[in-house]
């Protein structure tokens, strides 16, 4: 009877041991089930909060930037205080440096990423290469103008749509390096020694294997460093300055977008007013059609 006795009283220590241990883990469930419906609640208000001032400022830029369209904005010059016109000059001078400052930045930038990633990952030339881009990446566009203004302007005496082409290519150049360095890492080393062991030489495997494998990414970074220096203001201020008339004299100064809707919008006029409104919308616009494709080429590639 004694050993019957023992073993009902081990087994219902085991059932009460069993039992606690399942009220111990209830209580951590709902505890972790309390935490995780206060992190839902505040993410949800937060990003509510966030789009909240998104959707206020699309919404203010469609009403006023829509009211300040026509057609003679794309076809006027900027004109006078109280005096009709467009900003043809300033869409003209924003597209001709962006384009240039692209052309420039981005070969630059492929070639670098592609240097960091497949001829010296680890070596102390690429690490100093990564710091100083990294420096570059996150340095204020501001003082990249001050430096082009410092190194072109001042030596040129005169403000130029070069020195603005410059500053903007210095800030393309960066993000290229960054998002071709890092797109040709996600390309599989299975890809390369596959090209390797078929005799392809280096600059074969990287032009016809890693690069056309990454192109989709390559091309999004390039999209989105265009993105970036479409609305840039500081460093046009320092370098190209703006134009009140048409220009394609890159030696002389010339009108931007960014600049032209700085200076309209400080202004007391409302027809500068108008013209700054429209010109956001137009910026706008640009930008979001860039990150659009940007979305849109990165899922092609999955």
């Amino acid at each position: 009877m004694s050993r019957a006795g023992d073993a009902l009283t081990g087994t219902g220590a085991r059932l009460l041991h069993s039992a606690d241990e399942q009220q111990a883990r209830d209580r951590r469930y709902h505890a972790r089930k309390r935490v995780n419906r206060i992190a839902l609640t505040l993410s949800l208000v937060a990003m509510g909060f966030g789009m909240l001032w998104l959707v206020w400022i699309l919404w203010e830029t469609l009403i006023l930037g829509v009211g300040g369209l026509a057609w003679s904005t794309f076809t006027q010059m900027t004109p006078p205080p109280n005096e009709a016109g467009g900003i043809a000059n300033a869409l003209w001078g924003s597209f001709v440096m962006v384009l240039l400052a692209t052309f420039v930045g981005t070969p630059i930038g492929i070639m670098a990423g592609v240097y960091l990633a497949e001829y010296d990952p680890k070596g102390w030339l690429g690490n100093t290469t990564r710091f100083v881009n990294d420096i570059l990446l996150s340095a204020p566009s501001i003082v990249i103008g001050l430096f082009v203004y410092a190194v072109v302007v001042t030596r040129m005496k005169s403000f130029s749509g070069w020195a603005g082409a410059m500053a903007l290519a210095l800030i393309v150049i960066p993000v290229v390096v960054r998002t071709t360095e890092s797109m040709l890492l996600l390309v599989p080393s299975a890809m390369r020694e596959a090209a390797y062991a078929l005799g392809a030489p280096k600059w074969k495997v990287i032009t016809s294997i890693t690069l056309r494998a990454a192109r989709a990414g390559v091309v999004t970074g390039v999209l989105l460093a265009v993105a970036r220096i479409s609305g840039e203001t500081a460093p046009l201020l320092f370098t190209s300055l703006n134009n009140q008339f048409w220009t394609s004299d890159f030696d002389q100064p010339m009108a931007s977008l960014p600049v032209t809707i700085f200076k309209f919008a400080m202004s007391p006029y409302e027809n500068w007013q108008q013209l700054a409104w429209a010109g956001v919308f137009l910026i706008t616009l640009a930008v979001l059609g860039l990150n659009i494709a940007a979305r849109l080429l990165t899922r092609s590639k999955h």
